[in-house]
């Protein structure tokens, strides 16, 4: 493959764009569109009152372990108290005599199920809305995590299962879907995606992953499945104003172009240029099967990343209620 062009050369320099239209200080993009109508819409979805939640777990040492974009550490959990403590002759004393256990942890905050910051991924010196680049350096200070932490994220959610819709227990590394092919499996599930839904998509990607023994199959031509980039996709997340795409693989997209081998361009032409909030590393598995039992696709969503100040993204557990 030729060497791959320049992001702006691949997405246009007329590319569909939100810039502005919330102002020029906006932090949230189109998170923007769940306002409170959208919140009771959502609620109006829930049917049976089954909940579920939609984090992997943290920190865990069976194999594999947890998914990770590659060159990034699981998190490192450690006891600083607990029972052992109190052999020492310098342990705590407290009225009553009362023990407890404390721990610390260090985590990559995009470790794990997690929430993007808009301004997570830029190409030509400007993150979303234009702010430039420079106001990333030592934290964050421009669309930083926060935002989208102290709005918190409520609305209708729709589950498209393009791996039960394949027949597949998962998608093939480097399998690709666009807006026809999530059309088509919303078709055949029932299910009409509408304006402002949060559109959740499982591909089976953390299926294959929990049922390996050697991780290094998953990072073998490291190349996940997932939508891929064409400029009438952008324009259909533009024109239906979906607010946040949320999926069960690690970067949302697959992740090199196939036609190109450009590196992850919906990153840049969804979050950079229009505002959608990408949710990764969901588990959408249970959820995916109580709804293709009794054929409801949809539901309530409701999430809030930590509030991480000056953040590149942050870990989150959504909550799915049906």
């Amino acid at each position: 493959m030729s060497e791959a062009p320049a992001m702006r050369e691949l997405l246009g320099e007329d590319a569909p764009s939100n810039w502005g239209k919330w102002g020029p200080d906006d932090e949230l993009g189109c998170l923007n569109y769940l306002d409170a109508s959208e919140v009771l819409r959502g609620i109006r979805h829930v049917r049976s009152g089954e909940v579920f939640t939609l984090q992997i777990q943290m920190g865990r040492t069976e194999p594999p372990g947890d998914p990770l974009w590659p060159g990034r550490s699981p998190m490192e959990r450690r006891n600083v108290l607990d029972e052992s403590s109190w052999d020492k002759p310098d342990a705590p004393q407290y009225p009553g005599g009362l023990h407890y256990s404390d721990d610390t942890a260090q985590i990559f905050l995009q470790g794990s199920t997690q929430y993007d910051a808009l301004g997570h991924l830029w190409y030509d010196g400007k993150l979303w809305n234009g702010y430039d680049a420079r106001t990333t350096v030592g934290q964050m200070k421009k669309a930083s995590v926060l935002p989208i932490a102290e709005k918190g994220v409520v609305g209708r959610g729709v589950l498209i299962d393009m791996a039960r819709h394949r027949g597949k227990p998962w998608l093939e590394k480097g399998e690709t879907f666009d807006h026809t092919d999530l059309e088509a499996a919303a078709q055949a599930q029932g299910v009409t995606i509408e304006p402002h839904d949060i559109l959740c998509i499982r591909t089976g990607w953390l299926k294959y992953w929990y049922q390996l023994t050697d991780r290094e199959e998953f990072y073998k031509d490291f190349n996940e499945p997932g939508l891929t980039y064409s400029r009438e996709l952008v324009e259909w997340f533009q024109q239906r104003e979906i607010p946040n795409l949320v999926t069960d693989t690690i970067a949302n997209e697959v992740t090199y172009e196939p036609n190109t081998g450009v590196a992850l361009p919906l990153h840049c032409a969804l979050m950079r240029n229009l505002g959608v909030a990408l949710t990764e590393i969901a588990w959408l598995d249970d959820l995916a099967d109580a709804c293709a039992a009794d054929g409801r696709w949809s539901f309530l969503y409701v999430a809030a990343p930590l509030k991480i100040v000056g953040g590149t993204g942050a870990p989150v557990n959504p909550v799915a209620i049906r």
